[in-house]
């Protein structure tokens, strides 16, 4: 981190995975007051580029990356490396996978 950014976990109040069908991450990345939801999309650090980069996968992995307004929230969908449940699999219920996600910087200015 440089003086000049911050981490997500800085500005959004709840950062979190889950399942969004067995093969499929869906992330909410929420913010409990308009000022900070406001500075992290005018800084636009959430891109489907970013989280792809964030999460070491192809863009074409990351269904959606959206904003809402109304929820003072982004929604972040991608695809699962492994399905659900799969013998391989470590979090059949994806509740652990939003890490990479608090590890992206934004602008203390934007």
């Amino acid at each position: 981190m440089t003086s000049d950014t911050r981490a997500l976990t800085t500005y959004a109040k709840v950062i979190r995975s889950k399942n969004s069908g067995p093969f499929e991450l869906t992330f909410d990345i929420m913010f409990d007051a308009d000022e900070p939801y406001f500075h992290v999309k005018r800084s636009g650090v959430i891109t489907l580029e970013n989280v792809a980069t964030a999460f070491s996968i192809a863009p074409d992995q990351v269904l959606v990356c959206k904003a809402f307004d109304a929820a003072r929230a982004f929604k972040v969908t991608i695809k699962r490396p492994v399905s659900s449940g799969d013998l391989t699999d470590r979090d059949v219920y994806g509740c652990q996978q939003h890490v990479p996600l608090t590890r992206i910087q934004v602008p203390v200015k934007a």
